[in-house]
């Protein structure tokens, strides 16, 4: 074989194997600082001057992580709170307190940020929707059929995950976002 090919067939196979742990870089699920607070994991470079290139081709490639972190706090769970990954087959009950922050909401996702087709035209829960308590305590359903109450339906999807917005964030959510309260997800039943 000629020197030159075996040259030029090293480069290709350099430059194919670079392209394919780039975009495996950029599509994995750790990028930039994260933290972790019960199921939800947040990435704290996200909206800041310190983004790395890999954080920014995230952002570029799924947009969920566009507003700068005092606009925004983004967190996400792919677990419930006893650890378990999240299954559309299975009923949940979300439930917290009130949120240092104006607004949030939590939309249900399958995978690389698609939702979830269901009947109910449904896929997100805004921080207004669920009714409080006296202590300023709320909780919705995550279920694949209709519940009592208010209701984020699966569609039955093998496998989701929840991401929940913080708009314009204080206090804890956005200084100390390990440490902040934030909402749980129980696990109740499943089909």
């Amino acid at each position: 074989m000629k020197p030159w090919l075996r040259y030029s067939i090293c480069i290709l196979l350099g430059l194919g194997g670079g392209a394919a742990y780039a975009v495996h870089q950029v599509r994995s699920a750790d990028l930039g600082r994260q933290v972790t607070n019960g199921p939800w994991s947040a990435n704290t470079d996200q909206g800041t001057a310190d983004a790395s290139a890999l954080t920014r081709a995230r952002v570029a490639l799924f947009g969920l992580l566009a507003l700068p972190a005092k606009e925004a706090m983004y967190f996400l769970a792919r677990t419930d709170s006893d650890g378990k990954p999240l299954n559309g087959k299975c009923t949940y009950t979300v439930s917290g307190g009130e949120l240092d922050a104006r607004w949030w909401s939590i939309t249900l996702y399958k995978g690389e940020g698609w939702l979830v087709k269901n009947d109910a035209n449904r896929w997100s829960i805004a921080g207004n929707a669920p009714e409080r308590d006296a202590n300023g305590n709320w909780s919705f359903t995550v279920s694949p059929k209709k519940a009592d109450g208010v209701w984020l339906p699966t569609g039955g999807t093998p496998q989701f995950d929840l991401t929940l917005r913080t708009y314009h964030p204080q206090g804890a959510v956005l200084n100390d976002p390990a440490n902040a309260k934030l909402p749980t997800i129980k696990r109740e039943s499943c089909a």
